[in-house]
């Protein structure tokens, strides 16, 4: 398991600290009234789920989400590990006349790994998170106390998929580069299609194959989302963003001196939450652009994020 270059990482954000001005605290209380938690997931509604339920006409359902393993590429120093039991006397003896057996595991690793989703309690400003809230007020060495991946309903909505690596005429996008409010709407109306109050949207780049092939490549930056797009998406009143990416921002993004600033605008400004490592190929390969998105996450207490298997059916 990779830590990416940890070291580098460091000495960026301990320049940022020293370099940036403080921002003004003016994006909270948020439209959903000072005392909101769920932010975006305020969008969704039966009616929604009911437009959504009417996109379904062959079945076919589609595993967004990647395998988890001890070698998935990760955002360092996250891990995974696994330890498999047998739960009989440890000599292979069946127990009982029935003469049963078993195995069960026990998962040691950051839930932040993999395909996953972001609460509202993983990424803030100078640590105010969605609705100004101070990390000092929810976040616990045990848990969250607000914001909790555990708190979430299930999220079942229109799913629509923007096919980027297409608009820009590559089978796959390059690291650093950035699609914005413009890029966003362009891509839409050539897919002829119309985003809404309460979508999950994600974005094909094509840059989750180097996961697979190219590893480190993989994470050394990537193609995304930036800023103006993000806070596009943010007031259009999306539920959810993705990206077949492990951070969602273009790393190096527009801003060279700025780090996930569409994490900081969805996530603490708007209460839009983030997809990553979302697998579109077979979306892509299959022409799909509208669908039905379901999502049950775990609902481990306290959680910051969860590893997810998001489901798309068409």
């Amino acid at each position: 398991m990779m830590t990416l270059h940890a070291t580098s990482l460091r000495a960026f954000l301990a320049a940022l600290t020293l370099a940036t001005p403080a921002m003004a605290d003016d994006w909270y209380p948020s439209r959903h009234g000072a005392d909101d938690t769920l932010g975006a997931i305020n969008f969704l509604s039966p009616d929604k789920v009911v437009q959504a339920a009417r996109l379904v006409t062959t079945g076919k359902t589609y595993a967004l989400g990647v395998p988890t393993g001890p070698d998935s590429p990760a955002y360092g120093p996250r891990r995974y590990a696994m330890t498999v039991l047998q739960l009989d006397d440890g000599l292979g003896t069946p127990l009982a006349a029935n003469g049963i057996t078993s195995n069960d595991d026990l998962l040691q690793t950051w839930m932040g790994i993999g395909s996953q989703i972001d609460g509202l309690g993983h990424l803030g400003i100078r640590h105010r998170y969605y609705n100004g809230k101070h990390a000092s007020e929810f976040v616990t060495v045990t848990g969250l106390t607000t914001f909790g991946i555990d708190t979430l309903p299930p999220i079942v909505s229109r799913g629509v998929l923007l096919d980027m690596a297409a608009h820009f005429g590559k089978p796959m996008l390059e690291a650093g580069t950035v699609f914005n409010s413009a890029e966003i709407k362009a891509a839409a109306s050539a897919q002829n299609v119309r985003l809404e109050q309460g979508d999950v949207v994600l974005f094909h780049t094509g840059w989750l194959s180097l996961s697979e092939t190219d590893p480190e490549r993989f994470m050394a930056g990537e193609p995304g989302l930036g800023e103006d797009g993000a806070r596009y998406l943010g007031e259009l009143g999306v539920v959810a963003v993705g990206a077949d990416t492990w951070g969602l921002d273009a790393l190096p993004g527009d801003k060279a001196d700025e780090l996930f600033p569409a994490h900081q605008e969805l996530l603490a400004r708007q209460g839009v939450y983030v997809l990553e490592n979302m697998d579109t190929r077979a979306l892509v390969a299959d022409g799909v652009q509208e669908f039905l998105f379901v999502l049950g996450q775990p609902r481990f207490v306290g959680a910051v994020q969860a590893v997810i298997n998001p489901v798309a059916i068409r």
